[in-house]
């Protein structure tokens, strides 16, 4: 069941709160980041307009706090299909608020206990929400509050939170996991998650009462630390792999999507120190690698048989500077422009994304250090 947290804020329901901002005309995109600030977590919107400049148009109060300082994680912010719909994790209150998209800004909808102690992570299938929460690891907690879980919930066509019974599981009783990232395959039919510490890739299958499976697969991954990834087409996943924070990879596997089983490795291709997210360009042919140890991004081209090529004429990574402390990565769906989240100075970065797929820097605006999350639409 999903467990309601002891030091949690009580459930919320806003409807008609609104921050009325005027979006600009000139707008290419909206990007969106959530502050993580622990007295309050916002929703940070930019407009980018059509060569890369980047200005705030304003913050969006989800009603829950943060942790005031970096996570080791993915998708801490996500969108719907539709874009109408927006989910973001409150790290620091062990919630999850939902947020309408109008033309005039973000309107909060309502905000529910995320079911275990710390969420980190949510992604979106259809009207299914998962979050992945990161224990307390504290020995006197209930078991879903010490241990790392998923859980689940439903949006109704308001965009109303609900969390579905009996979705909650813990992911390892044993020990801690250090989770990067929950997403759903491109069918739905399973919940991927990575585990930084154990160095394993876990699955469950999504059942027909939108439940997990009682019990996950689990495989190790190639390289240590995975952290990262993105869903191709044809059931293929890549997967950064950070490597201790040494020389990282990116890794290609294949996902069943009738049982949830991870293959052997596809492919692997070196990267960066400390390779911790990517993104793929929306024919899925060239993929883009933040690298944070060393504030590069890293571009390498996806075959269609899953395997992976530098995108430059090389034998070994060229990487473009990206910033310090590069984390997050997100591309506009027509391609134009690549956005980065750097923690180690604080900026938000957009690149231009020529026709071949290469990148040339172009705007940046101030962030809190301790952002996490990157959307764009």
């Amino acid at each position: 069941m999903n467990t309601i947290v002891k030091h949690s804020k009580s459930v919320l329901s806003v409807m008609g709160l609104t921050c009325a901002l005027t979006f600009m005309n000139t707008a290419d995109a909206i990007v969106y980041t959530a502050s993580n600030e622990a007295s309050s977590n916002q929703v940070i919107a930019f407009d980018v307009d059509s060569r890369g400049r980047i200005i705030e148009l304003g913050r969006f109060d989800t009603q829950g706090q943060g942790t005031g300082a970096p996570l080791g994680n993915q998708s801490a912010i996500a969108l719907d299909a539709s874009d109408r719909w927006m989910f973001v994790t409150n790290a620091g209150s062990s919630s999850l608020t939902s947020f309408r998209l109008q033309p005039t800004g973000l309107q909060l909808v309502n905000v529910v206990n995320s079911g275990g102690y710390q969420p980190i992570s949510v992604t979106v299938f259809g009207t299914l929400v998962y979050v992945l929460n990161e224990g307390s690891h504290n020995p006197s907690d209930p078991e879903e509050i010490r241990y790392d879980n998923i859980s689940g919930f439903r949006f109704t066509g308001g965009g109303v939170l609900e969390p579905i019974p009996n979705s909650t599981r813990i992911i390892d009783n044993t020990q801690p996991t250090a989770p990067a990232q929950i997403g759903f395959n491109k069918s739905g039919t399973v919940l991927l998650i990575t585990e930084k510490a154990t160095n394993t890739l876990t699955t469950y299958l999504v059942q027909q009462d939108d439940t997990p499976a009682l019990q996950p697969l689990k495989r190790p991954s190639a390289v240590p630390t995975p952290f990262g990834f993105t869903f191709g087409d044809r059931d293929f996943v890549f997967i950064t792999e950070a490597n201790g924070g040494g020389l990282g990879e990116t890794v290609s596997y294949r996902i069943d999507r009738v049982t949830g089983a991870v293959s052997n490795a596809v492919d692997r291709i070196e990267q960066g120190n400390a390779a911790c997210w990517t993104v793929l360009t929306s024919d899925q042919t060239v993929g883009y690698t933040t690298n944070t140890a060393d504030g590069t991004v890293s571009l390498y081209r996806v075959n269609f048989n899953g395997t992976m090529d530098y995108f430059f004429n090389s034998s070994v990574d060229t990487p473009i500077p990206s910033g310090a402390g590069v984390r997050d990565a997100v591309l506009l769906q027509n391609n134009h422009f690549l956005f980065t989240l750097n923690n180690g100075d604080g900026k938000v970065r957009s690149f231009w994304v020529n026709r071949s797929g290469s990148i040339a820097p172009r705007g940046m605006a101030t962030i809190p250090g301790s952002a996490t999350g990157l959307i764009a639409r």
